[in-house]
């Protein structure tokens, strides 16, 4: 196997990833190969909780409670229907008492209870037709997910006089996971096929579509191999998959994307396949490079919260946004390289033209995109020429969209977040509307210190005095610790709750306390978002300003990015509330919206979505600074990026909104609720953001965007990101531009 000769001016990096095309995609092959194999339990081995906060009050009071007082911790539930008769039917009882038996002589399960044993009021519905038997599976997610699927179907359906369903926190966490998969499987079998059409269509050639696609399934095998590893030194969400899915296609297509565009364009200038490419990575494969960065910035920022549900798609993202620019770096020009003209083969397009297809690819390529670049060489004329409307219409109109946000109610995830026909959500439903109390619903506090009957019986009445109290249970006491019951008086998790968690925790006692239950983890949910989010979204603004100034010596144009960005999400945002908590569309979208929104996925939701608004940001202001560094002419260079990038940015856009699409016909609310809501973002960024408000606003601030201090100056010169060298030309004026709004054409820049 011979080195590809090399003409002059091709850079190191290139000499690198082409020395040996052929074995180097040969190696690629063994080594995706392998991570399918390392990858094909991953999803066996990912959790389905990490909402809470492990260092939280709440968080040491369950797991005290389950190590002193396991049987206060029920975590599986059998609902108990007698049809027609009562539970107090002689019958029914029998059988009742039959089945707690049975179920108490389970390996691993403990603290096996019911209403027949009980009498406890709040374990039988109202109309005395249903009642429950409450138990704790023990051990480990992966050890309580075997017991549940052993015993469920022993004790599920019929049983003489009875019908039993299948409920508890356990069992939603269960099936959350395997739909979850199921719903993974068919996103994947929905958005290949759709993708592979939309990459034809905006190539043409057959051929250069299934690279990016290529580029998509590396960067998802090999991810789902690092998650696998990661499962052996820590917790990680079964959610985590589903970005992985999206962000593998997405942005490896996006990258691949730009990477064989630029490629092809060389091509049609009559350079070798060698030389195109060594062009293609000193411009579109520095900028893949740098947008992978912010996109892996506004990711890690995930870090900072102690839920490993969002730890979880920081490892992901991470990991699949440089595997996707790796491979797009190294894997891609491999295969250009090999391909050559043939990249632009199997053009599809050819059977509508009828005769009119040109050779070597040049034809069909160039001129469709000097047609595309036209119109949006047009366009961002015009938004130039009207540039204070368009960017006061359009900023107003991002904030109005997002205006519903402001009325967003936070809340914890549950069986609601499964499609209503679930079981595990049939029976959390059934003891919502039909037993009174609220059972699973109450907060329980741990008392924790030597004390008397009669320091337990005050403090349990000064909690009974509280305002939101509606019954105080317990204290059950075991040497030095006890635990009472506390129901509230409205909803398991409404503010009234959330009132009372604080209370509660401010209520003197003589002895150590702590509280948990459904609204503490929730309060303590809350506080830990709340305390990192000034940490994160510090880093993010920080770390984003500096590479975009890398990129762009600019002092102001960091800072429009920032802001700009974070614009774009205004209607993510608003959309979230208006349909996923207010309800709207849910019956269209086959949701049950439990009036709030899961606590955590506003933050996912804004990183993942800055990160990609960064993603595109990049590839514009690349082109912008590209074309100002060769002419000098800011109103010029501006309505060329656009021209240039207006296209494959949308394209990129679409594709990535049609992945994101089909992660959002998950039937489980929050996998629904990013998918859609990621989609929208991106497409308000492309098609708005990038459209319109970045034109205005740069020909708002004028020459002046590229402003820098000297010193910043002197940095950028230094370390700062380059594409070439300015060239000599001549800029035109402001003037001249706009008396030529004609889009500029110069081969030499596409």
């Amino acid at each position: 196997m011979t080195e590809v000769n090399r003409p002059p001016g091709v850079g190191g990096w290139t000499r690198l990833v082409t020395a040996r095309p052929r074995l180097s995609l040969l190696i690629a092959l063994l080594i995706t190969a392998l991570a399918v194999v390392a990858g094909s339990d991953v999803a066996d081995r990912l959790g389905s909780g990490g909402w809470e906060d492990p260092k939280a009050e709440s968080t040491y009071a369950t797991k005290a409670l389950e190590r002193e007082f396991p049987d206060s911790q029920p975590n599986f539930l059998l609902l108990v229907d007698a049809g027609s008769a009562s539970v107090d039917d002689p019958e029914v009882a029998a059988e009742a008492k039959r089945l707690a038996e049975r179920l108490a002589a389970e390996k691993g399960v403990t603290g096996v209870g019911s209403y027949w044993q009980s009498g406890a009021p709040t374990l039988r519905a109202e109309d005395g037709r249903e009642a429950l038997i409450a138990a704790r599976l023990t051990g480990d997610e992966t050890a309580v997910n075997e017991t549940l699927d052993r015993i469920a179907p022993e004790f599920r359906g019929a049983h003489g006089p009875v019908d039993v369903k299948i409920g508890g926190i356990i069992a939603v966490r269960h099936e959350m996971q395997a739909i979850i998969q199921e719903d993974l499987l068919r996103a994947e079998m929905i958005a290949l096929p759709v993708t592979l059409v939309l990459l034809v269509m905006v190539f043409g050639s057959a051929v250069a579509a299934l690279l990016p696609l290529g580029v998509g399934i590396v960067a998802i095998l090999g991810t789902n191999a690092i998650l696998r590893g990661l499962t052996e030194v820590t917790d990680v969400s079964v959610f985590a998959q589903n970005l992985t899915t999206a962000l593998g296609l997405g942005l490896a297509i996006d990258y691949a994307l730009f990477i064989v565009r630029r490629f092809r364009e060389e091509l049609s200038t009559g350079a070798t396949p060698l030389t195109a490419v060594a062009t293609t990575l000193r411009t579109a494969g520095r900028t893949v490079l740098f947008s992978a960065l912010t996109v892996a910035v506004s990711l890690a920022a995930m870090m900072v919260f102690p839920q490993y549900f969002l730890k979880s798609f920081a490892y992901a993202g991470i990991a699949v946004v440089l595997l996707a620019a790796a491979a797009a770096l190294i894997l891609l020009p491999a295969a250009l390289v090999l391909l050559g003209e043939r990249v632009n083969a199997l053009d599809m397009r050819r059977l509508f033209r009828r005769g009119k297809a040109k050779t070597k690819g040049e034809g069909m390529a160039a001129s469709s995109a000097a047609e595309e670049g036209a119109v949006w060489g047009r366009m961002a004329a015009l938004v130039m020429r009207r540039a204070p409307f368009f960017a006061v219409a359009t900023t107003a109109g991002l904030v109005l969209l997002g205006l519903p946000f402001l009325g967003v109610k936070f809340g914890t995830a549950d069986d609601r977040q499964l499609p209503s026909s679930a079981e595990s959500h049939v029976v959390q439903q059934h003891i919502r509307d039909g037993f009174p109390g609220s059972p699973g619903g109450g907060l329980e506090v741990l008392a924790e210190g030597k004390a008397t009957e009669t320091e337990y019986a005050a403090y349990k009445e000064r909690i009974a005095d509280l305002p939101e109290v509606l019954r105080v249970d317990g204290p059950l006491v075991q040497g030095d610790a006890a635990y009472f019951t506390v129901l509230p008086k409205g909803e398991p998790v409404d503010e009234g709750a959330q009132r009372l968690v604080d209370d509660i925790r401010a209520t003197d006692a003589p002895f150590e306390t702590s509280v948990t239950g459904t609204a503490a983890v929730l309060v303590d949910t809350k506080s830990a978002i709340g305390n990192g989010i000034p940490w994160a979204l510090s880093f993010i603004a920080i770390v984003t300003l500096i590479l975009v100034f890398l990129l762009t010596g600019s002092v102001l144009i960091p800072l429009q990015a920032v802001l700009l960005n974070a614009l774009s999400l205004t209607a993510m945002f608003g959309a979230m509330v208006w349909i996923f908590q207010d309800g709207h569309l849910s019956d269209l979208l086959a949701f049950t919206s439990p009036g709030s929104i899961e606590t955590t996925l506003p933050v996912l939701m804004f990183c993942v979505a800055f990160g990609l608004s960064m993603d595109y940001g990049v590839f514009l202001l690349s082109r912008i600074k590209e074309e100002y560094d060769h002419t000098g002419d800011h109103a010029a260079s501006v309505r060329f990026g656009l021209q240039r990038t207006g296209g494959l940015i949308t394209a990129a856009a679409v594709i990535l909104a049609v992945v994101m699409i089909a992660i959002g016909t998950s039937r489980v609310t929050n996998t629904k609720m990013l998918g859609l809501g990621i989609a929208l973002a991106v497409l308000m960024d492309a098609m708005v953001v990038r459209s319109l408000l970045v034109p205005a606003v740069m020909r708002l601030t004028g020459r002046a965007t590229w402003w820098a201090p000297a010193p910043f100056k002197r940095f950028h010169e230094r370390f700062g990101l380059t594409e070439g060298e300015p060239a000599s030309t001549t800029p035109l004026t402001a003037e001249a531009e706009q008396e030529n709004p004609e889009p500029i054409s110069s081969p030499s820049r596409v």
